[in-house]
This record gives structure tokens, C-alpha cells and sequence, in this order.
């Protein structure tokens, strides 16, 4: 106990030596750089933003609150990390959740490790450490090695050991990615799981993609009958369905309001129309917040 007591009692005194301008520490070079880069200190929660290079783009809001009961209970017992931007300024590198949820509670201060890193070290730092994590969902983990690949150049087999992983499973996830946003958004909402998406990967043509799709989710179908069922829609033995949602097949006025419809909503809407005329429309969102935002435009309109 007295060895805790004596840790939060200088990680106080280091958020001291932070807040005096004539000890800004901007390299680890500087004058007492090496009591603060790498130690846990315990920084306000108000000098820290949010990591634009964060992979995840949706938190789930009852373990979210979850985790604020426990640590209103018993505190952060994992620091987050923080890269120094300027004086009295950090960024999060690592531990959104813990930050979010510490702040949902109304705590000032938070443990942080503190790192000296430039855009793209941190880029790295955020995204390999967000892998590692077992809660991602496979299209986050396939827009982080992306990511990796884009912004920091990295070939596959640099990235694979980078990672830890076998370049054949960067080269599934990243497979991912040339699904329709609908099938996307289904597996990252968990309706269905990466198999089912490995296996609509195998369909080129993005309307039978999500008539498969839709035909997963109400029949629910395995992976190996979604399997099955791609392989007879590939040799030629089975359609999805007889409608169409091709817009170079709709009439002018429908495919026009697709368009409006898409620009209002800030989202690709796609239609299906039956041989019959009737048909329906869906609208994609990428998350609770975006779901929230298309809400209020409908609602706007009421």
C-alpha cells in the first residue's frame, strides 16, 4: 500500500514539473525529459485530445458504461498513453475507452504513460496496438492494415512483421474491404461474421452481394451454406433473387432521385426494384453516431 501511495505521489509531482513553462519538454533530449518520457504521471483529462489516428470508430455504450462503474469504483488501473504535442498539450496514443469512460464520471485527471512521437510514429503506435486488441471487429482491423499500408508504405510483408501475422491473413482481412459498405456495415454491426464475408468476397457483382447477403440474415445461413450457395450462383446453377438494383436499369426519374436521396443523407443509398415495379430503398450508416445523424434528417423533415 505505502508503495502505491509513494507511485501517485510522484506522478503528482511530475504533472507539476509539466505545468512549469521553463521545463516544456519537446525531445527526450531536453532537460528532464527522462523523468517524464516513459513514466506514469497523472495528467488532467481537459489537455488531452482525442487520437485522430483512433481505428475505431464506435464504442459500445452500455461496456462503455460498464467500465465508468469501475473505475468510478476502484480507478484507471491501466495508464493510458499520450504523445506531448505542446506545453501542457497530449494526444492519446492509446486507451480511448478508459479516457471516455473517466470522463463520463467526471474525473479530472487520469494516469498516462507520456511518449515523444511524431504524426506517423503515432499513426503506428495507435493502429499495431489496436490490432492486438480481441475486441476489434474484422472490417477496423481491415481499415487499420490499410491504413498501415497507405500512410506509412508499408508492403504486406512488412506490415505482416510489423504485426505478428501471417501475410495470408492481412491479405483476408484486406479482402474485406472490397465488399459493399452495406455487407461491411452488416459485419462490424455483427449480423454476420467474417467467413460470411470471406465467402460474398467470391461474388463480383455487388447487387447479387447483397441479395446474398439479405438472404444470410433471414435464413440464417452457416458459412459453409453461404459457401454452397455462392458456389452454385458462380457455376451458373442458382440467381439470388429476380429483382434488380442496377441504376443504369431504373427509369430516369428513380434513378435521379437515388442520387438526391444519396447527397441529402450524405450515404450511398441503394434501391431494389422488382420486375413487378415495386421495390425499396436502403440506407447505410457506419455507426451509432451516424445513425443518429440520418435520424435527425428524417426527422427534420417530419
Amino acid at each position: 500500500m505505502a508503495k502505491a501511495t509513494k507511485k501517485q505521489a510522484l506522478g503528482r509531482g511530475l504533472s507539476a514539473l509539466l505545468k512549469d513553462p521553463e521545463n516544456d519538454i519537446k525531445s527526450v533530449e531536453d532537460k528532464n525529459a527522462d523523468k517524464v518520457v516513459g513514466n506514469i504521471i497523472e495528467l488532467e483529462l481537459d489537455s488531452i485530445d482525442v487520437n485522430p489516428f483512433q481505428p475505431r470508430t464506435s464504442f459500445n455504450d452500455e461496456t462503455l458504461r460498464e467500465l465508468a462503474t469501475s473505475i468510478k469504483e476502484i480507478g484507471v488501473i491501466q495508464p493510458i498513453t499520450v504523445r506531448k504535442l505542446d506545453f501542457n498539450n497530449y494526444q492519446l496514443v492509446s486507451g480511448e475507452r478508459r479516457f471516455r469512460a473517466s470522463k463520463l464520471v467526471g474525473l479530472k485527471t487520469i494516469p498516462a504513460y507520456i511518449r515523444i512521437a511524431n504524426d506517423q510514429e503515432s499513426l503506428t503506435m495507435a493502429l499495431v496496438e489496436n490490432i492486438q486488441r480481441q475486441d476489434l471487429d474484422p472490417i477496423e482491423i481491415a481499415i487499420s492494415y490499410q491504413r498501415l499500408i497507405d500512410e506509412i508504405s508499408l508492403t504486406q510483408e512488412q506490415l505482416s512483421d510489423r504485426v505478428g501475422k501471417k501475410r495470408s491473413t492481412i491479405a483476408n482481412y484486406l479482402r474485406l474491404l472490397k465488399l459493399d459498405p452495406i455487407v461491411q456495415t452488416g459485419m462490424r454491426d455483427g449480423f454476420i461474421s467474417m467467413g460470411h464475408g470471406r465467402a460474398l468476397i467470391n461474388i463480383d457483382n455487388q447487387i447479387q452481394q447483397l441479395d446474398i447477403y439479405e438472404k444470410i440474415i433471414g435464413k440464417s445461413l452457416s458459412v459453409r451454406e453461404t459457401e454452397k450457395l455462392v458456389r452454385s450462383i458462380n457455376n451458373g446453377e442458382e440467381t439470388p433473387t429476380n429483382s434488380v438494383s442496377n441504376t443504369k436499369q431504373l427509369p430516369k426519374d428513380i434513378a435521379k432521385g437515388i442520387k438526391e436521396f444519396s447527397d441529402y443523407f450524405g450515404a450511398k443509398i441503394d434501391v431494389k426494384v422488382t420486375n413487378k415495379g415495386s421495390g425499396k430503398l436502403i440506407i447505410p450508416f457506419s455507426s451509432e453516431e451516424d445513425f443518429k445523424r440520418i435520424k435527425k434528417l428524417i426527422d427534420s423533415e417530419r
